[in-house]
């Protein structure tokens, strides 16, 4: 079984959403305070020192990080859950994935703890990283094709990141008012079944 080293509400909710959709079991290890000094931090570094959220320890032993890298690896067994290889929507596909990690998860990286950038500015950072942050999501309200999902009529494991990425800064009220396709998407992620569990117990519903 696959052990999944997170914090509920963190970004390791995104690849719980993955792993349920999938239907790949995993037992979850809260490791909540990790980034202090502590027994949850001690932890997590044994299993990787660069002490992130997600970790995975896969069946064999081998650690897995970086929620796009687990998605394609998901996919390498579930590949439905992605447009087909070598259409133009599977290059979009692998286009938005690693923008997703590439451009907004660094906002939150420096935004969450502004101090370690920017010791002497930390809450214009903060501001300024909020603001970015919003013009990117904004550009990918652009990218969505259709609905109920980004691809149109077919889930994909891109689309788990949108109920948790909502929940975060700018939150629910902005999404709605000023990226109505990515709050739908988020709506319909809320409303599968399978995936109420996991969204309980990371605070998203």
């Amino acid at each position: 079984m696959i052990h999944v080293y997170g914090v509920p509400g963190y970004g390791s909710t995104i690849s719980e959403l993955m792993l349920t959709l999938t239907g790949v079991r995993y037992n979850f290890i809260n490791v909540d305070g990790f980034d202090k000094a502590g027994p949850k931090h001690d932890l997590l570094e044994k299993v990787n020192p660069l002490c992130q959220v997600p970790t995975l320890v896969l069946d064999d032993g081998q650690v897995m990080t970086e929620t796009a890298a687990i998605a394609l690896m998901l996919l390498d067994s579930h590949p439905e859950f992605a447009p087909a290889p070598g259409s133009p929507q599977r290059h979009r596909f692998l286009r938005l994935l690693v923008w997703m990690v590439a451009n907004v998860y660094p906002t939150f990286t420096y935004a969450d703890y502004p101090e370690r950038w920017a010791a002497g500015a930390p809450a214009q950072l903060r501001e300024s990283t909020a603001r970015y942050r919003e013009t990117l999501y904004r550009w990918l309200e652009e990218q969505v094709e259709g609905t109920p999902w980004m691809f149109g009529n077919d889930i994909s494991l891109l689309d788990c990141y949108l109920p948790v990425m909502r929940r975060w800064s700018p939150r629910e009220a902005w999404f709605a008012q000023h990226t109505p396709k990515l709050n739908a998407i988020a709506d319909a992620v809320c409303g599968l079944p399978e995936l109420q569990t996991v969204l309980r117990a990371n605070q998203i519903l």
